[in-house]
């Protein structure tokens, strides 16, 4: 695994070409390795490798071998010999240019000129390029531009440049129109940008595309796929972002493969991500992505190399993920370390976790303020918990917002927290919406409450969509209440689906629809889900699922769970553990387990104890248990009093 350290993206500068020609005309020459609106100086010199040896002329090779006697690698050998020969050739075709050009000749001073620049060998170089300019050679000219650039003297690299353009140098043009460009002389660059991509020039094929497009000009996708086809990368992710943005995924895909094939960083991740959005359970697509991630992240992208953290902890493997994710989080991406943080939160390492946090935070990731407010509320520190959502809250964290503000409420301080809470629903934060509509209903004011409660269902809000369609059942509209619980379940609202199950058994006419959405509540432990549940199992004979699911509703705290099972017990004869659950359903309030047990009781006995159940299942009622208990207790007295 390839480390990424902090290296950046892979776009480089805008380049200047060198000029070769010694006719009038120009080589196209320069490398297509572009980015987007840098400055074009020294750092963008095409250096085009030649065989570098010691002093200004090559000394011929002795032919004598290595040191140790001998070479071993026969490859190693040739290739020593295929350099030395290079070098040979270049030294000789050096000495010819020197010879020629002080002996007067303008051609071969401007290829000893164009020689030496690349060289880097700027004050040998300029003499030369200045002979072959003065004699209206236009690669000179582009070339002594270039040196002159370089130098820092740009007014006169520019009229340089401006003279080899007018001759018709593609090159110059280039460079004249960056010049031009970086001047706000935005017409006059166009023009000139434009003459070099009309013959054929890459690069300036880009920078016309790259003008075009900061002024919002539709011609900038036509040039950028011309300097696509001719091989230049930056231009191909460009134009696949371009593709994206107006919803052609496809297209931008395979230009997005296109500038990925070449190296291209960005580009192999956001093919990454398109691959890995196609994949749904497709392990070759997913596999795929992974290629790309990790291309993308080896060249230098640490978000690439988190988004395969991503991947592969949704693929199960989790040691791995942790890897790319350190690998990423150490090359400054705060999206990694918060992940990091997360898992070592899951994992009850506080320490690390909190480690984690803060470098997200100190990498620009205002979610790493959020997380750190999370991880002092979970361990009680509520103190620092505010102080940290405070923080998040204003760098315009949503969630954080929601956050400080319900801490806000919760001590009393509803005017501190309603500000808090609109922030948060403004910039959509669907539980700062649901609060708010709460903070409205508690006032009395419900028309602001379902207004905020409606916009946080439209966003997907179970328990926004809930409180409407309770208030749609209260006023007899069962269609829309009907409407409003399906949302409220589909959202994850135990309590919806509950409802909704509820409508619709009482309606009678989808029972299997009922069913489903009992076992949905039940499943996500609601309790009268699962009493109804049991019951359910209970009319059909499944007597031990409906066991199951009584039992469940009574560890839960439910009376209803507790007596039903009681009941099904002692219809089992399973009399001594039915008490114990009628004794847990009555001391929970439950009027029919307390009258139940006055007549065990009696049945025993037992008539103090009865007296005792009678009382409280009149107490607790329904009125019908309680007239039931006030009877039994009239027939015990005679009895008592003997």
């Amino acid at each position: 695994m390839k480390l990424i350290g902090k290296s950046q993206p892979q776009t480089a500068a805008p380049q200047q070409d060198i000029d070769t020609e010694s006719a009038p005309v120009p080589a196209q020459r320069g490398s297509w390795r572009t980015g987007a609106r840098r400055p074009y100086g020294p750092e963008s010199l095409v250096h085009v490798p030649v065989p570098q040896v010691g002093g200004r002329y090559p000394a011929a090779a002795a032919g004598h071998g290595p040191v140790d006697g001998g070479v071993d690698d026969p490859e190693s050998a040739t290739a020593s010999f295929e350099s030395e020969l290079a070098a040979r050739e270049s030294a000789a075709l050096e000495a010819r240019h020197r010879a020629s050009a002080d002996a007067g000749d303008p051609n071969a001073a401007s290829q000893l000129g164009a020689l030496l620049l690349r060289r880097g060998d700027l004050d040998d170089a300029e003499p030369y390029l200045r002979k072959g300019a003065a004699a209206g050679l236009r690669a000179a000219a582009n070339n002594l531009g270039v040196l002159l650039h370089q130098r820092g003297h740009r007014a006169e690299a520019g009229g340089w440049w401006r003279q080899a353009a007018v001759a018709g140098s593609a090159p110059a043009a280039h460079a004249l129109g960056l010049h031009l460009r970086d001047h706000g002389d935005e017409e006059a660059a166009e023009y000139w940008l434009h003459f070099a991509a009309e013959q054929g020039h890459a690069l300036g094929a880009y920078a016309l595309g790259d003008l075009m497009e900061h002024r919002r000009d539709v011609r900038a996708e036509r040039w950028f796929k011309v300097a696509a086809d001719a091989g230049h990368r930056e231009a191909a992710y460009r134009l696949a972002r371009m593709r994206e943005a107006a919803g052609d995924k496809e297209s931008a895909e395979t230009w997005y493969r296109t500038a990925a094939a070449r190296s291209h960083a960005r580009a192999a991740l956001r093919l990454g991500v398109l691959v890995e959005e196609r994949a749904k359970g497709d392990r070759a697509l997913r596999e795929e992505a992974a290629r790309w991630y990790r291309q993308s992240a080896q060249n230098g992208e640490p978000r690439a190399a988190c988004a395969l953290g991503f991947l592969l902890r949704d693929c199960g493997d989790l040691p791995s993920a942790a890897e790319w994710w350190q690998e990423a989080a150490e090359a400054g991406d705060g999206n990694a370390a918060n992940a990091l943080g997360a898992l070592h939160a899951g994992r009850g390492e506080d320490d690390a976790a909190e480690r984690w946090y803060r470098a997200a935070l100190e990498a620009g990731d205002h979610n790493g303020a959020f997380n750190l407010g999370l991880l002092c509320a979970s361990a009680g520190r509520q103190a620092q918990a505010e102080q940290w959502y405070r923080r998040a809250a204003y760098a315009g964290h949503r969630e954080a917002c929601n956050a400080l503000a319900v801490i806000l409420l919760q001590r009393g301080d509803e005017s501190g927290a309603e500000p808090w809470f609109s922030k948060a629903a403004e910039a959509g934060s669907v539980d700062g919406a649901f609060n708010l509509g709460i903070l409205h209903a508690n006032r009395g004011e419900h028309q602001q409450a379902q207004e905020w409660y409606a916009r946080a269902a439209a966003e997907g809000h179970g328990e926004a969509a809930l409180q409407l369609a309770v208030v749609k059942e209260q006023r007899g509209d069962l269609s829309a209440a009907l409407e409003r619980y399906r949302q409220a379940a589909t959202g994850g609202s135990a309590e919806g689906a509950f409802r909704l199950a509820s409508l619709l058994d009482r309606r009678g006419d989808v029972p299997e629809e009922a069913e489903h959405w009992y076992a949905v509540a039940a499943d996500a432990d609601h309790s009268r889900a699962q009493v109804r549940m049991g019951v359910r199992a209970a009319e059909r004979g499944a007597l031990e699922i409906a066991e199951s699911w009584y039992r469940r509703a009574a560890a839960s705290g439910s009376r209803s769970g507790a007596f039903n099972l009681g009941l099904l017990l002692a219809r089992q004869e399973r009399e001594a553990e039915a008490m114990l659950w009628y004794t847990r359903a009555a001391d929970a309030g439950h009027g029919r387990a307390a009258l139940r047990l006055a007549l065990l009781a009696l049945r025993r006995g037992e008539p103090v104890q009865a007296e005792n159940w009678c009382k409280r299942a009149t107490d607790y009622g329904p009125p019908e248990v309680a007239e039931r208990a006030a009877r039994l207790l009239d027939a015990l007295r005679p009895e008592l009093s003997a």
